[in-house]
């Protein structure tokens, strides 16, 4: 039987809503102690003294940690990874003589309860010298993080020789990841084992290890990082933040576990975002609506650090031809430190902005050569016969060139116009107009950036009471990655998926791994299981094959049964031959023990790709959007579980329409948050959601054993541009600027 493919219900399902799961709130451990966080009340503020005697006074208190005390703990993190460009600054623990942001900690304090710890924490007095926000690093004048230029052939010239040309101003407001999970650690130092172990919410937990051994100076064997169950990290935990190597610290100084729950509040000062840009476009083209040269100047908000250095403005820079042929290109970027919450990648890592930009141009084109919206585009798409195609730009890592491996864009933009009714949606829009409904359809195509490196490992064991156990570097954090990689490993091992047990996100597991990110954890993570399990089948083949005293032809496997191809009552289980395995010889041909290990490393980065189209309508009176259809057609290679797929779409496109329409992250003069709860920063709701009509294409990729491409990220790439197309076509007016929030866009009515 083969199980990539099907439509399997998820292996994990049934403990996480019988409320079975066991995230780092649930784990409780004896004599734990509790720590709340000093934060900084200031965007930039001088620390001219912290005074904790009344804190350390309260019953209860254990302790306040600040900076000072942190001896050699106290140098800024690393950052991953360095551009040449980058002029790079990070956090470190605890700040120093300065507070950045606002939220940044500054000091900690441990109670036997958390009630204590945050009534302790408004105890200690922290003396502020407020400083004005103009220069974020003393070192740094301009505020500027890095300048990069992209480009391909010569703009200056096909700008000047092209029929048409246009400008275009953009820009893309903040938002954030809002896990229903907010971030945590537990933390435990087991003296006698020299031991620290860590329950952290996150998605990196080797690069969480990586960070506590060499800012701890511990050695890797005595760091084992746990990520339990994860409420949803949509890159809001990706990075490793002062907290993820702080409470590890403090269960090794005071000798007890320590264990750190982060509430909204501090998610929405602290946790990392994404998204702000503004960008400046000069672009040419033809009377037949093809786009000739663009040149584009974007400033990227990068914040008061950048852990995770110049990635998300060179995302959008090396991805911005999206999936369409442009001769002649130049990108240039400021990344600006301010002070605000460091940007790090959130869902769709600086392509959403990339998207919104490249379909706007489109839709001006189209509108002022005068050409149907989707008639331009097709004029444009890279033909699948060009696969692989080289853009001509870097890519994001700043080596190589992005070069699509697979796919048929035209075939895909066809399905959606099929799907949608794309003809006759537009006719029954204008028809609707006439009668004074604001109604309008918009469209629009995407590449998305899958599977990066750069590796990922699994180890598949099989023990002596014949359970099937799969070690995996990608923890999941809701994706269904304990199904999609039972899958994998079942089709491999030629037994089922119910067979197999998935475990990820535990160092002790497999020792090295990247985490979840970047629609890869199928890609990278499933590739590295498909070969573990392939070794391992091998080698019980072989196992049985001597035990049996028959060649390794004669073996037929019966799911965890060896048995002889003529005799079937000749036959040996998968227990067995783990005992045998576990007594192996150099007479037996094997490694000892029935496991293999495998490390993918992925040639290159894989595409997927899509078109969405959208039918909205827009109350006059109060200027809210309602999504009234909406339909997509997606192409993520090779599908392991087209309902987990899917699912991975519907969340994305839900997501997408939170930060075209709802969702922005604004801060005032004084660098305050505006709006730093649920009562006033808005998210999609049920009913905020359309039916979504989804349809498949699948080109292989040939980069990896599966053929898979990404899905995770890629619903979200183009929803704030398909909404901008679809109220543009409903007023009349251009859009240039995102999220269309209901009270932005009132005044656009007016």
């Amino acid at each position: 039987m083969k199980f990539i493919g099907d439509r399997l219900l998820r292996k994990e399902d049934p403990r996480l809503v019988q409320g079975q799961g066991r995230y780092v709130g649930d784990i409780t451990l004896p004599g734990m102690l509790h720590a709340a966080i000093v934060r900084s009340p200031h965007a930039h503020a001088r620390i001219a003294g912290i005074d904790a005697s009344r804190a350390l006074e309260t019953p209860g208190v254990a302790g306040v940690v600040t900076f000072a005390d942190l001896g050699e703990a106290a140098r800024p993190f690393a950052i991953v990874p360095l551009h040449a460009a980058l002029r790079p600054k990070n956090f470190s623990m605890l700040a120093g003589d300065r507070a950045r942001f606002v939220g940044e900690a500054v000091a900690v304090v441990l109670a036997e309860s958390r009630y204590s710890a945050e009534d302790a924490r408004g105890l200690i007095d922290v003396s502020w010298d407020p400083l004005p926000l103009d220069r974020v690093h003393d070192d740094i004048p301009d505020n500027l993080a890095g300048r990069v230029t992209l480009s391909r052939g010569d703009v200056t010239a096909a700008l000047a020789a092209a029929p048409r040309r246009a400008r275009l101003s953009l820009s893309i407001g903040r938002a954030g990841g809002q896990p229903m999970e907010t971030r945590g650690l537990v933390a435990e130092y087991n003296a006698m084992a020299g031991l620290l172990t860590v329950w952290a919410s996150t998605q990196a937990p080797h690069q969480v290890r990586q960070f506590i051994c060499e800012l701890l100076g511990l050695e890797p064997h005595r760091v084992r990082v746990i990520a339990p169950d994860v409420g949803g990290g949509f890159g809001a935990k990706l990075i490793v933040y002062p907290e993820d190597v702080l409470i590890p610290l403090l269960a090794m100084r005071f000798g007890r576990p320590v264990r750190w729950l982060e509430d909204r509040l501090e998610h929405m000062l602290t946790a990392t975002q994404e998204r702000t840009q503004t960008h400046t476009l000069e672009f040419g083209f033809d009377d037949e609506g093809r786009l000739l040269a663009l040149r584009d100047h974007f400033v990227h908000d990068t914040g008061a650090y950048t852990p995770r250095g110049l990635v998300v403005p060179m995302l959008t820079a090396s991805t911005l031809s999206g999936p369409y042929r442009i001769p002649h290109i130049e990108v240039t970027f400021d990344s600006v430190y301010t002070h605000r919450v460091p940007v790090t990648p959130y869902r769709g890592a600086g392509q959403p902005q990339a998207v919104f930009v490249l379909e706007r141009v489109m839709d001006l084109i189209a509108r002022e050569t005068g050409r149907d919206r989707a008639t331009v585009r097709f004029a444009n798409l890279v033909q699948p016969a060009e696969m692989p195609y080289n853009v001509g730009l870097p890519n994001y890592r700043g080596f190589g060139n992005v070069v699509y491996d697979s796919g048929d864009y035209p075939a895909v933009l066809r399905r959606a116009l099929e799907m949608s009714r794309w003809e006759q949606l537009t006719k029954q829009c204008l028809s609707a107009r006439q009668q004074g409904r604001r109604l309008g359809v918009g469209l629009a195509c995407y590449v998305e950036l899958t599977g990066v490196g750069p590796f990922e490992g699994a180890t598949v064991r099989a023990d002596a009471a014949g359970r099937i156990t799969v070690f995996t570097g990608v923890p999941s954090q809701g994706q269904g990655l304990e199904t999609t990689l039972a899958q994998v490993a079942a089709d491999e091992l030629g037994v089922t998926p119910a067979d197999v047990t998935v475990i990820g996100g535990d160092t002790l597991g497999i020792p090295q791994g990247i985490g979840t990110f970047a629609s890869r954890a199928a890609v990278v993570g499933g590739s590295a299981v498909a070969l573990a399990a392939r070794e391992l089948r091998s080698k019980c083949v072989r196992l049985a094959a001597q035990t049996l005293g028959i060649a390794d032809d004669d073996v037929q496997q019966h799911g965890k049964v060896f048995a002889h191809r003529g005799d079937a009552s000749r036959s040996v289980d998968l227990g067995r031959l783990a005992s045998v395995a576990a007594m192996a010889t150099a007479a037996h041909g094997v490694a000892p023990g029935l496991e293999a290990t495998q490390y993918f490393q992925p040639p290159d980065i894989a595409y997927s790709s899509g078109a969405h189209v959208a039918l909205v309508e827009i109350d006059p009176e109060t200027g809210a959007v309602r999504l009234r259809g909406y339909w997509m057609s997606h192409d993520s290679g090779r599908l392991i579980n087209p309902t987990i797929v899917e699912g991975q779409l519907h969340g994305a496109v839900a997501l997408g329409l939170g930060s075209a329409l709802l969702e922005e992250v604004r801060y005032d003069d004084a660098g305050q948050r505006l709006g730093a709860s649920f009562m006033d920063y808005a998210l999609p709701r049920s009913d905020d959601i359309p039916a979504l009509a989804i349809d498949h294409l699948e080109t292989p990729s040939p980069l990896n054993p599966l053929g898979a491409k990404g899905v995770g990220e890629s619903g979200t790439l183009p929803v704030p541009a398909v909404v901008a197309s679809a109220v543009e076509d409903a007023l009349g007016v251009s859009i240039e600027e995102m999220p269309l929030t209901p009270s932005r866009l009132r005044r656009r009515l007016l």
